[in-house]
């Protein structure tokens, strides 16, 4: 993420802190391989105080695309995925660069690389987008992450909101999304019993405890 103390909330995209953002993609790949983590995000960053978003769009675009390079070259050699995600600016970070999976869909075919992969984050695209549906089939063949939280509190899935999540975890089996999906919502009490969601997901699917059929031997 950078020096959050100083406000950044990532590099890629920041023009003139290319080498501090390969100094810390190096130490996140080392700490990745340390703990047998094939993807990693690499954030965009925010656009700097006091210029205009439309003014340094151009310039950012290019400091992220031949970052991303660098990244793609640097992952491949560990086997690694690179990941995009989109965070809203509408409440989430009104600065923050890459807001939209339009925008990184654009971006990841500039870069070209097949390591490097869409990070989508359903709460951010509903904020920004909508039409999840829609989405997540055009940009199927992009994802390399999916994240969860319920719109508009950012809670478990099964909290008041306007996502369908049995629709959508259906929607994403039928897709063939064999992935994770990670859990980036704040619980509105105690973890482990915010979880019964997933419970009650598993046992809707003929599941028990842990994913696995009741059948199984």
């Amino acid at each position: 993420p950078g020096d959050q103390e100083a406000g950044e909330l990532g590099l890629a995209a920041v023009p003139g802190r290319q080498a501090a953002f390969r100094q810390d993609l190096e130490a996140a790949v080392h700490y990745a391989r340390a703990v047998g983590c094939p993807r990693l995000h690499v954030m965009a960053g925010r656009v700097p105080l006091g210029t205009d978003r439309a003014a340094v769009a151009g310039e950012m675009e290019t400091t992220f695309i031949e970052n991303l390079r660098y990244t793609a070259d640097l992952l491949a050699q560990e086997d690694m995925i690179g990941l995009l995600e989109p965070i809203n600016n509408r409440i989430t970070d009104p600065r923050y660069y890459l807001n939209t999976p339009q925008q990184a869909a654009a971006i990841l075919e500039k870069v070209g690389r097949p390591n490097l992969k869409l990070q989508l984050d359903l709460f951010h695209c509903q904020i920004m987008d909508g039409n999840l549906s829609h989405n997540l089939e055009k940009y199927f063949p992009l994802i390399g992450h999916i994240q969860i939280a319920q719109v508009p509190g950012r809670h478990e899935p099964d909290s008041p909101g306007e996502l369908n999540f049995p629709y959508i975890f259906e929607l994403l089996e039928s897709l063939g999304y064999t992935g994770y999906v990670g859990c980036e919502y704040a619980p509105k009490g105690d973890t482990l019993e915010g979880l019964g969601w997933l419970q009650s997901y598993w046992e809707s699917r003929g599941l028990q405890h842990g994913g696995t059929s009741k059948t199984a031997k």
